[in-house]
């Protein structure tokens, strides 16, 4: 792994799921990460394991949807850093648990006012204002790296339309920014991981299948347990960091496996995850198993067709 020594960094919603997974790989690679979320107990767990790798963590409770909290933490992180952070993970998220229990539901059947602040509050919005805050230490000292985490339902449908609007806004407001931040040297990326063994989804997607084993359930599941563990994406994100020619990517998507290819790495279970650009993998997730096994592994969706698929023209 490289080597991170040095490097003060902030991972936001890091108490579970992926950004606790990022946050624990950047930590390992011995940065100083600042990790933010609501729950106490799952902050001082992370940042336990965080020293236990051997960084530092520096747990933050607090919430992304209360912008005084937000300006707070930014605040905190200049003084205690002497006007220094050198990467930004815009990971907070509050719309896991809507968007489950809403399942199937038409975006004119929930309360649009609620849905919105939700999905795309401390998502989105927050995100934006992260990403500010960030920039104007990092464009002062001519460098640094923002990384947004979306999604694949930046370019097609997935679960309800609030959280395609706001993935789709986070991958151009990435390309965006970077295009305004590129001459400090300050590089701003998309990142998509594939499907994330999460906490909720083990709890939640993967225990209701067995309960209940409709097709749907039992689909969504086998497409989980073959997918990323929580830390994938924070080893992709730990290469990027390292990366001297990381300007070269910056404003683009990235996704975890493309990177875990390019960087030649796997997870950490020592598996390489399911590829939604795969065509064996993706001929496996619609249970064609037999035909998979007979396409090669390297045969990908090329970048300009995922574009075309998008059908925004």
């Amino acid at each position: 792994m490289p080597n991170l020594q040095g490097k003060i960094c902030l991972v936001t919603g890091a108490a579970r799921g992926i950004g606790r997974g990022i946050a624990l790989q950047l930590g390992g690679a011995g940065a100083t990460v600042y990790i933010t979320g609501r729950t106490e107990s799952n902050l001082k767990d992370c940042a336990a394991e965080i020293v236990n790798r051997g960084g530092k963590a520096v747990p933050v409770i607090m919430d992304h949807a209360n912008d005084t909290d937000v300006l707070g933490l930014f605040d905190r992180i200049k003084n205690e850093q002497s006007g220094k952070l050198d990467v930004l993970v815009n990971n907070a998220y509050a719309g896991v648990n809507h968007i489950f229990t809403n399942t199937g539901k038409k975006f004119w059947e929930t309360d649009p006012i609620n849905t919105w602040d939700t999905i795309n509050g401390v998502g989105l919005r927050n995100h934006y204002i992260c990403t500010t805050l960030a920039s104007k230490i990092m464009v002062e000292q001519k460098s640094g790296v923002i990384i947004n985490i979306s999604s694949f339902g930046g370019l097609k449908y997935l679960f309800n339309c609030a959280y395609g609007i706001g993935k789709a806004a986070c991958d151009r407001m990435a390309a965006d920014c970077a295009h305004e931040l590129k001459k400090y040297n300050v590089a701003c990326i998309s990142l998509w991981p594939g499907p994330v063994r999460t906490e909720y989804i083990q709890d939640y997607l993967i225990t209701a299948a067995v309960e209940n084993p409709t097709p749907h359930l039992t689909k969504s599941s086998k497409i989980f347990e073959k997918g990323e563990t929580i830390e994938f994406a924070g080893k992709s994100i730990v290469y990027l960091v390292a990366d001297p020619a990381i300007m070269k990517k910056t404003g683009r998507i990235l996704q975890t496996t493309d990177l875990a290819r390019e960087y030649g790495f796997s997870d950490v279970d020592g598996q390489m995850p399911i590829c939604t650009r795969t065509i064996k993998d993706l001929l496996a997730m619609e249970g064609w198993t037999t035909l998979a096994s007979f396409v090669p592994a390297f045969i990908k969706i090329p970048h300009w067709l995922l574009h075309l698929t998008a059908n925004k023209f």
